[in-house]
């Protein structure tokens, strides 16, 4: 391998073959990326679809319905042997698929949601997906990147890069473009080079790329790296854990509906196979597959809405959102930073006003000391960077022109404790600097003042006037910003010293509209029970006159600065959280405290942020939620959703899928338990009044799949309810069962249950002549009667469930108002299911293999008054809701 470290600039660049100006060109890169593939660890092997049949079918239940398979054939049952092997298929290819789909779903996630890479090509500055870096290509560093491949720095203001991901050590390198060494260096003291999957954590760089992909330090090691494991969100593993428990107490009733019928002399096969059939149908294990994919739908479909979610036990956490806690910039606002006011010493004019030449060193230092990126076309960098860069432009200044001129030899990067950031220029004659940032932090340091292109000593007038102009530009919700400049003897005093003895230039005063959208989604907000908070790094009067704008605060009482949460204790501001809506002038380093402070009150809280020192309060709130626009990868890496276009509306519209996407988990899973409980109903209390069984073995398995499935999903991707933000958030240790679910399933379950039950014994009361049931002869029933019968309660209960699955679209509203047709999916699945027991009922094959009759018309009409029932009971029950309520 080559020694890149060993190796000049001059040379890795020769090498290489690039241009360090202007980087590779397209067509170059394109032609290197079919050379030496994409930027990417090489894949784990995916299960092949023979070792996914064989996972979905590798469980103690399917091994006993094989067993009982095995003995229905041995004996001469052949029809039920071949039906119970044909269910256990299409139970393993349905879950296979559902696996599939959610599998697909999660990958696509996971290529949204990696880390982008800024590349100089053909002379222009781009941000591309870290895949397609390749060898040659000039990397851009700036804090809170991962490093996207192995790099050979070019050049390097006060960069430093954690490496522990490759050696372990956490303490931050200091890296130098200048340092070289022919020795065997270890990976940790080449200082100049950068490595893949290693994080830049202050100042900034440029590298040429040397290695990628699985030719990466970070490469050697990625075969050894273990497969990662599947997450499981809170919900599923309660539901796992419920079903072993349903399971435990479904095989309980199995083993005791076997003894009694045993005891009554009824054919052991028979109730050996019955209850097996019932022990599979009635436990719920296609629950955790359900919702698997119900939430991979509705990940799929949070993405459309701009929200892609890294993590899924956030779906989950965002239904029971109290607090939303937003960044101001570019999240409420529009991210469109302009200058509209400017205060050069003496005037306070508006921007189109300044003249270049009296104003010259202002608008110099404001594009000078500044690290964005600006064309006709695109600009990349700060949004405030890009307005100072916009305002010289359109007084004639170009960017280009002028770091040719003065360029850049030293830096102090901006620092969200210092609120300043500082560069050192050489020119004719020797050194300048330019310091730009928050007045509080510049105005300390401001020794002289320049008025009209003369400098003089600063006074105290001078100052209350400055302090005057960001009062008055701060009640116009304009934020402000200090420019200052120093002359500098010579390179020695390259060091802190620049921004001591400042001479004052000017304050910027830029304004960033808010979004059009955010308003009406603040009020949503309100009507759902969430609290909105702002937080931002502006002036107090910037915050309030923006957040009364948006309905989120009125008062200035609602307000809090850093300095205020500084001195304040942890009790003083558990409380002051419950009543601030506003916190002003506060650094990353304060949302840790203001998180902590909401969720010891109770609050479910979610977080936005994009900085590196933002990753801790993502990882401290409950949800959260980096920008995928401005946010460095360490915010993205540490949060839980990622914004595409870091929009507070789009916040708004996740919580409202997150409450959807539980509302239809919820639905599902009452379903399928309601189903499941009218299952055992039937039999179980048909086996213990001594009644024939309602349904054979294979009529139970085929019942159960088609009702598990295709109904179950259908109501997993029901369409978003549009009251469902005037709710309040749901509190996150609810049982599924609370608010009276568990008693809905049981008591549903039951009425499914003895639905089936009584259409059984009116088919044994009329295919036997009876006048009633109490004439009925149990005894002496014919197998005919019998088959008819238990027809008869195998299309009810198959159609008492299709029509059940209409009652799960809302407990409160009729299903006239939810709208019968407006979920396809649900009406397909029932017609579906319904199609096909008409097709078992009129196909005289499978009536030999499903051991069933052709049924008259008389039966169909009794059959569909019973199945329908359900949707009866339900909405009388809804209806006297709503009168009573």
């Amino acid at each position: 391998m080559e020694k890149w470290h060993a190796l000049s600039v001059e040379e890795t660049v020769e090498k290489l073959k690039t241009d360090p100006e202007k980087g590779l060109s397209e067509r170059e890169a394109e032609e290197r990326l079919k050379t030496y593939g994409e930027n990417r660890f090489a894949e784990q092997k995916k299960p092949t679809i023979w070792k996914m049949l064989w996972e979905q079918m590798n469980s103690l239940l399917i091994y006993i319905l094989i067993a009982a398979a095995a003995i229905s054939a041995v004996v001469g049952e052949i029809s039920d042997a071949v039906i119970i092997l044909l269910v256990i298929l299409l139970n393993a290819v349905i879950g296979v698929v559902q696996e599939s789909k959610a599998e697909k779903a999660l990958e696509e996630l996971k290529k949204m949601a990696s880390p982008k890479a800024v590349v100089r090509r053909d002379g222009i500055v781009r941000e591309i997906p870290s895949e397609e870096i390749v060898p040659g290509d000039i990397v851009l560093i700036d804090a809170g990147r991962f490093i996207p491949a192995d790099l050979r720095l070019i050049e390097t203001a006060n960069l430093q890069i954690e490496e522990s991901a490759l050696t372990g050590e956490s303490v931050a390198v200091e890296k130098d473009a200048a340092w070289r060494s022919d020795d065997d260096v270890p990976l940790g003291d080449q200082k100049n080079m950068a490595f893949m999957s290693t994080l830049s954590v202050y100042g900034r760089g440029t590298g040429v790329a040397v290695r990628t992909g699985m030719n990466t330090e970070i490469g050697k090691i990625a075969k050894m790296l273990g497969a990662e494991k599947k997450e499981e969100t809170p919900l599923q593993k309660k539901l796992d854990h419920l079903g072993k428990v349903l399971g435990i107490g479904a095989i309980a009733i199995c083993l005791i509906m076997f003894f009694i019928g045993f005891f009554q002399g009824r054919p052991p096969l028979e109730m050996f196979l019955i209850a097996v059939s019932l022990a599979v149908a009635a436990i719920p294990e296609g629950l955790v597959a359900i919702v698997t994919i119900v939430l991979a739908i509705g990940v799929q479909k949070m993405i459309k809405h701009h929200a892609i979610v890294r993590k899924l036990p956030a779906v989950e956490t965002l239904g029971s959102v109290s607090v939303i806690c937003s960044d101001k910039t570019g999240t409420l606002t529009q991210n469109k930073m302009t200058v509209t006011k400017v205060f050069t010493g003496e005037k306070y004019i508006s921007a189109e006003e300044l003249d270049p030449e009296t104003d010259g060193q202002f608008l110099k230092a404001a594009m000078l000391c500044n690290d964005a990126q600006v064309s006709e076309k695109e600009s990349s960098g700060d949004p405030t960077e890009i307005a100072l860069v916009r305002l010289g432009m359109k007084h004639g200044l170009k960017k280009e022109a002028l770091e040719k001129e003065y360029p850049r030899v030293f830096e102090i990067p901006f620092d969200s404790g210092r609120k300043m950031m500082t560069t050192m220029h050489e020119r004719e004659g020797g050194y300048i600097s330019f310091t730009k940032g928050a007045l509080e932090s510049v105005l300390p340091r401001i020794t002289r003042i320049e008025k009209g292109g003369k400098t003089a000593a600063i006074t105290e007038e001078d100052k209350e006037k400055i302090l005057a102009v960001a009062d008055q530009m701060s009640d116009e919700a304009l934020r402000v910003l200090a420019v200052a400049k120093k002359t500098v003897n010579g390179m020695e005093e390259a060091d802190g010293s620049l921004e001591e003895d400042l001479t004052f230039l000017g304050l910027a005063g830029m304004i960033d509209p808010p979004r059009e959208e955010v308003k009406p989604s603040i009020e949503q907000c309100k009507k759902a029970g969430i609290r909105t908070v702002m937080i931002t790094g502006d002036h107090r009067k910037t915050a309030l006159a923006i957040a009364r704008q948006l309905g989120i605060a009125q008062d200035e009482e609602e307000t809090m600065t850093g300095q205020e949460l500084d001195a304040a204790s942890d009790t003083e501001l558990r409380e002051k959280v419950k009543s601030v809506r506003v916190f002003a002038r506060v650094s990353p380093e304060h949302k840790v405290r203001i998180v902590s402070a909401l969720k010891e009150n109770g609050f479910i809280t979610s977080m936005t942020g994009d900085g590196v020192n933002d990753a801790p309060s993502l990882k401290q709130a409950d949800v959260g939620v980096a920008m995928g626009i401005t946010g460095t990868d360490v915010a993205k890496g540490a949060s839980d959703i990622i914004l595409t276009d870091d929009n507070f509306a789009t916040i708004v519209r996740a919580v409202e899928q997150g409450r959807n996407i539980y509302n239809n988990i919820k639905k599902s899973i009452l379903f399928l338990l309601s189903c499941n409980l009218g299952e055992i109903t039937a039999l179980f209390f048909g086996i213990l009044l001594g009644l024939p069984a309602p349904l054979t073995a294979v009529q139970i398995l085929w019942v159960n799949l088609i009702t598990d499935t295709l109904p179950a999903v259908a109501l997993g991707m029901d369409p978003d309810d549009p009251d469902v933000m005037k709710e309040k958030p749901r509190d996150p240790k609810e049982s599924i069962f609370a608010k009276g679910n568990g008693a809905y399933a049981l008591l549903n379950g039951m009425l499914i249950g003895f639905i089936t039950l009584f259409a059984f014994l009116e088919g044994l009361r009329y295919y036997s002549g009876a006048d009633s049931l109490f004439s009925v002869d149990f005894a002496r029933l014919s197998a005919d009667t019998v088959t008819h019968a238990q027809t008869m309660a195998f299309i009810t209960l198959s159609f008492a469930q299709l029509f059940h699955s209409f009652n799960l679209r809302s407990r409160k509203k009729s299903i006239w108002k939810v709208g019968l047709f407006s979920n396809r999916y649900l009406l397909g699945a029932f017609l579906i299911g319904a199609a096909i027991q008409c097709l078992l009922v009129y196909t005289p094959f499978f009536n030999r293999v499903f051991g069933i009759h052709v049924l008259s018309g008389a039966d169909w009409l009794f059959i569909l008054g019973m199945s329908v029932l359900p949707v009866v009971f339900n909405e009388l029950v809804k209806a006297g809701k709503r009168i009573f309520s």
